[in-house]
């Protein structure tokens, strides 16, 4: 809900790109941070607490966000929102990942992704009319109390799904699938590498896509709210896409695909002179983050011991989001300093540098581990 308020945000508050930045990296440095700690306390308590401590916990914090009333307490309640949620994605995953089959593991977190990704574009547009009648601190007031309450029915919910689990162990036992004995890190390194290194890039610059399109294209603030709706939409098809492309093809050639694809997308950004375009670009970059994020979360799962699990996945999403975050206000600053043209043209060369080094390392060692394996 940040990246589509933005607008009103800094026009409220007097922001410029940088210290705009500043905000959204306020949270997503603190959430990346809290994915370590959360990770691990997944793994030694449970996922059943994490969740509901992210869900019902992000709610209340959204609240206080409405309900703050200067730059630096809205820094402060961002920073508390990602603290509490940090918990959610490691322990999700890696509860999923428990109850399919390994030939499944990237249908099923697809599948799961679909939520995630509808609330990134349901949000926005609902929040939009919301945000144009109240302002920008209308939506998470009305729209957090909701979720304060789904997360205690989730805490029943999936306290009832244990306990059947405990009783009924036939149900589940043939669902379990087998875990690797070691960690691949010749593989699991360079993949992590390149994923992360995408979609920080990605992210980084997508922070913008609202200030880019009001300040650029001449949208309307509400209108550009809404419109940050369209890249996560994508991802209720190229989610499950995506992990049924990494369940039939393998993760590595998903990944390298949809890294070398990111690079033009990003450089089209910078060639955009209205909106058409900007929203034909937002459901392509939309289609290749999409497909990633399975493909990424399936492949580390499959590669991991089922009782590291959550730590190892608290880790990638502390890279990634820690990455994105801390690059957004270098972003900006760029922005501010040389606008957005040229700053989308450095961002599709950097993605074109790492995308061709990475897949390159991770496909001979993906090969040499193979043939090792093999012998």
């Amino acid at each position: 809900m940040l990246n589509p308020l933005m607008p009103m945000i800094r026009t409220e508050l007097g922001l410029r790109y940088t210290e705009a930045g500043v905000v959204i990296s306020a949270f997503a440095v603190t959430n990346g941070i809290s994915q370590l700690p959360s990770g691990w306390l997944a793994d030694r308590f449970g996922a059943r607490l994490m969740v509901v401590i992210s869900v019902s916990g992000v709610a209340v914090a959204g609240l206080l966000i409405g309900l703050s009333t200067s730059y630096l307490t809205l820094i402060v309640f961002l920073v508390l929102t990602a603290i509490l949620g940090g918990g959610y994605h490691p322990a999700s995953a890696s509860a999923i990942s428990t109850m399919v089959s390994p030939e499944r593991r990237g249908r099923a977190l697809g599948l799961h992704l679909i939520g995630g990704s509808s609330t990134f574009w349901v949000i926005p547009l609902v929040a939009a009319p919301i945000a144009a009648t109240f302002g920008w601190r209308g939506p998470y007031v009305i729209l957090t109390i909701p979720v304060i309450v789904l997360g205690i029915v989730l805490y029943y919910l999936i306290g009832r799904r244990q306990r059947i689990a405990l009783s009924k162990p036939e149900l589940f036992s043939q669902r379990i699938p087998p875990t690797p004995g070691r960690i691949q890190w010749r593989v699991l390194l360079p993949f992590l590498v390149l994923s992360v290194g995408t979609g920080m890039i990605i992210q980084s610059i997508g922070a913008y896509y609202s200030l880019f399109a009001v300040d650029q294209l001449k949208v309307p603030e509400a209108t550009a709210a809404a419109l940050m709706a369209i890249t996560p939409a994508v991802g209720a098809l190229a989610a499950p896409f995506g992990g049924y492309l990494s369940d039939r093809f393998g993760g590595v050639r998903v990944i390298i695909i949809a890294s070398l694809l990111a690079a033009p997308l990003l450089y089209a950004l910078s060639l955009v002179s209205n909106v058409t375009s900007f929203v034909a670009l937002l459901l392509f970059i939309g289609g290749v983050t999409m497909t990633r994020m399975p493909t990424s979360e399936a492949f580390i799962v499959s590669n991991i011991p089922e009782k590291r699990r959550s730590t190892i996945l608290g880790i990638y999403f502390f890279a990634g989001a820690e990455m994105a975050g801390l690059m957004t206000p270098l972003v900006g600053h760029l922005i501010d300093r040389l606008g957005f043209g040229t700053v989308f043209t450095v961002a599709a060369v950097s993605q074109a540098i790492v995308a061709a080094i990475c897949s390159v390392f991770l496909w001979r060692t993906r090969t040499s581990v193979a043939n090792s394996t093999s012998d």
